[in-house]
């Protein structure tokens, strides 16, 4: 508890956690803090700073609202880095616009430049999530499950859902690394079973079963599907929030419905794990898949070559 408040008073000074950067403390944009004396001296020192300050503030505001909104924050950043160009704020605010609009290569050159101005712009948590699902969207897995890895520190001033998403995603990400993720895989789920509402509560838990069955806890996976997951696993995974996590790891969606049907409906299962194998070929996770498929009565050998993971 002590480290987390240490935490976010550094964010909360930082002025990223309230989207008002260093350079607009005391401005003379709608946002100064200081008095009329410092705003008159701050716009004597920079008549340009009150309305860049004001834009930086628009295009915060806009992307606290709904997906819509996106356009105008876009243009707003765009707008504020012309007015007051070199700082870090407007490319930050331009990529996670960028991002909700789903221009995620986009959004990545955003973000980077704008880590390289200040390193301090991705202590933001809405920006380094921003960050950690362009990253993953676009295949940058190994530099999404590090950003993933730092934002979940942060998480708890994120809103409930946001942390429910990021905690599901990072697990996923940190899983699709390979088995060196596991453990960061399953302290995500974890806490995403514990955040997850609604649809996101059974996708958490299948995950998490699956994490757990790749780390060799098949009887705890067994268990905590036996107790807790009640919905077809298809209909898991296709629900449009889950959908729109497994953006980052679409491979995984058949390993999660295989996982979920193992015990269940074998012949459903062994149709999930065949392609699952087609689509991810030889990847990380592989030979788990064809020792699930052995489990089932299925030879290994007929879908490709590899050795048989370890089960417990």
């Amino acid at each position: 508890m002590v480290a987390l408040a240490v935490l976010l008073m550094q964010l909360a000074t930082s002025g990223f956690a309230t989207g008002r950067p260093a350079e607009c403390s005391g401005s003379g944009g709608s946002g100064g803090v200081n008095g009329r004396a410092s705003n008159l001296w701050e716009r004597a020192k920079a008549p340009e700073l009150g309305r860049y300050c004001d834009l930086v503030a628009s295009a915060s505001s806009k992307l606290a609202g709904t997906r819509a909104m996106a356009e105008a924050a876009l243009a707003a950043a765009r707008d504020a880095d012309r007015t007051l160009p070199g700082h870090a704020a407007p490319l930050a605010l331009e990529g996670r616009a960028l991002a909700l609009l789903g221009r995620l290569d986009e959004a990545v050159v955003a973000l980077r430049e704008a880590a390289s101005r200040d390193r301090r712009t991705l202590d933001d948590p809405a920006t380094l999530l921003a960050w950690a699902r362009a990253l993953a969207r676009t295949g940058h897995i190994e530099e999404a499950s590090k950003a993933y890895h730092g934002l979940l520190p942060r998480a708890a001033v994120l809103p409930s859902a946001e942390r429910a998403s990021a905690a599901i995603e990072a697990g996923l990400v940190a899983m699709a690394s390979g088995p060196e993720g596991l453990d960061d895989a399953a302290a995500a789920l974890r806490a995403a079973t514990r955040e997850a509402q609604d649809d996101l509560a059974p996708l958490a838990i299948l995950a998490l079963a699956l994490a757990l069955d790749r780390r060799g806890d098949v009887d705890e996976a067994r268990a905590l599907l036996a107790e807790h997951l009640s919905p077809e696993p298809h209909a898991v995974v296709d629900a449009p929030r889950a959908r729109e996590l497994l953006a980052a790891t679409p491979n995984e969606r058949a390993a999660l419905v295989a996982r979920g049907l193992q015990e269940g409906d074998p012949a459903g299962a062994r149709e999930a794990w065949r392609e699952f194998l087609a689509a991810s070929g030889d990847g990380p996770w592989a030979s788990h898949a064809r020792s699930r498929l052995a489990a089932l009565g299925q030879d290994p050998r007929q879908v490709g070559r590899g050795a048989r993971a370890p089960s417990r």
